[in-house]
């Protein structure tokens, strides 16, 4: 997906820019990019992170770049920030989007006179450079920044800097966060809260759905109110948000542990031990072992200091190789045990079929599997999160058109979706068996709302209920 931070400073920016970029690093792996604006105009650097993090990558960067304004980003898809030079002037940008009307917007903007874009390895265009041809469409900033938030089908969020200051325009519908902190002679904008408490920042405030503000050293500005609606991903707190982040005051690593109550409450089997597949699983099988009563344990450890990174390579063979070789067993804590095992998801269900193996292998006799969120029906359609290019690489997608023999709609989705029917009990249970579990038993849609604390309307659920 990606994510960014911005930081205008009285002196110079760059050691918190480039730390605070550093703390967006479980948000993709491929690249990487800062830029700073001082006293000799813009100074940019991009690299590819796949085969080294960022702070790796960029220490040379940091010791040779000044400049009291800067932004950066960690992208999995497009290289950025860009530098523009347009009738705007010069200024810098980066984005965390995801455009369904590409192909439209590109050729609305060919007859608008625009003549060409870059292309990436693949074909796709940047998708940070059509934002700033849609930003140059208009006569000044503001307005700009309004039509590309508007035009864009998906998401965009954005950070923008020139000369005299960063601006910010969170997404429309606040499908994404950006966050702004504050300390004496400074301020920031990330997308994860907790990457600008360990510089010395505090919360200043949480931008609105389409809000825009404009910071410096001095102040920040809204430019733009924010609008009424919100449609924030839950999936957020599930498993993309890093634990010691927050958005819209409710904790992530708190969200899980409720996540694993509420699971808990519903659930009646009794196994030795309940664990969590690291690392977004530990916190709702804490939940869930306090809950209940039932020991936590770690039977499983993942090897860090070669595989830090939750993100892994883009294509699938070498990631299920890699996702099995970061995991060790503790086998005395498996032999003989009847193990409880939550995931914050099944998507393909590759990964966890591999780890219940690897389980049984080591000696389980049982591995009761608990998914954090209900099954996935839908690809998401506003946030880069896969690169699947088919729904059906989804397990519940393939499970439910073999039962239907092909004949999939809405509305026999819609069944599917209900925890309470028939198709969903089928559903369920050809899962559990294709995955050779021991017993499946997903969360609960309203369970899982409930676990977040905020108003329901506020929350996208589109990948597990279609509801737009």
């Amino acid at each position: 997906m990606g994510g960014f931070f911005g930081v205008a400073s009285r002196e110079d920016c760059v050691f918190d820019l480039f730390f605070g970029i550093d703390y967006h690093s479980h948000l993709g792996t491929r690249r990487g990019g800062m830029v700073v604006y001082g006293e000799d105009g813009f100074n940019r650097s991009i690299h590819n992170i796949e085969n080294a993090p960022f702070r790796t990558k960029f220490d040379r960067d940091m010791q040779e770049m000044k400049g009291k304004f800067g932004i950066g980003c960690i992208s999995d898809f497009e290289p950025q920030p860009l530098i523009v030079r347009s009738h705007h002037g010069t200024y810098a940008l980066s984005t965390i989007s995801k455009i369904n009307n590409m192909e439209e917007l590109s050729k609305m903007l060919f007859a608008n006179g625009h003549s060409h874009f870059l292309e990436m390895s693949g074909g796709d265009i940047n998708a940070t450079e059509l934002i700033a041809a849609l930003i140059n469409q208009k006569e000044n900033l503001i307005e700009g920044i309004r039509y590309a938030l508007d035009m864009v089908d998906g998401s965009v969020s954005i950070l923008l800097l020139n000369k005299q200051g960063i601006y910010a325009a969170r997404d429309k519908f606040g499908r994404t966060p950006i966050v702004v902190g504050k300390k004496e002679d400074a301020y920031c904008l990330s997308f994860e809260n907790f990457a600008y408490k360990n510089l010395g920042y505090t919360d200043y405030k949480e931008l609105g759905p389409g809000e825009v503000v404009v910071v410096t050293d001095k102040n920040c500005v809204t430019l733009v109110n924010p609008g009424k609606e919100m449609k924030i991903c839950t999936f957020l707190w599930v498993y993309y948000g890093y634990p010691a982040s927050a958005y819209e005051g409710t904790s992530v690593e708190q969200m899980r542990y409720t996540c694993g109550q509420k699971m808990a409450q519903r659930d009646h089997v009794k196994p030795d031990i309940v664990a969590g597949v690291p690392d977004s699983g530990i916190a709702h099988a804490i939940g869930y072992a306090n809950e209940s009563g039932i020991p936590f344990s770690r039977p499983f450890i993942k090897y860090t200091p070669t595989w830090p990174r939750s993100f892994m390579p883009t294509v699938q063979s070498q990631r299920n190789l890699i996702a099995k070789m970061k995991l060790l067993a503790v086998e005395e804590l498996i032999r003989d045990k009847s193990l409880l095992l939550i995931d914050d998801s099944i998507v393909r269900g590759t990964q966890l079929r591999e780890t219940t193996e690897f389980l049984y292998q080591s000696g389980a006799k049982e591995v009761h599997i608990r998914p954090a969120c209900p099954p996935l029906l839908y690809g998401c359609k506003y946030l880069n999160f896969s690169r699947s290019s088919s729904e059906m690489d989804l397990i519940t997608r393939r499970v439910i058109d073999r039962l239907e023999n092909g004949n999939v709609t809405d509305e026999i989705l819609q069944e599917y979706a209900d925890p309470e029917s028939e198709k969903y009990e089928q559903m369920v249970e050809e899962i559990r068996k294709e995955l050779n579990f021991t017993s499946l038993r997903f969360n609960r849609l309203d369970d899982m709302l409930d676990s977040v604390g905020i108003d329901k309307c506020k929350l996208c659920t589109y990948c597990w209920d279609g509801k737009e």
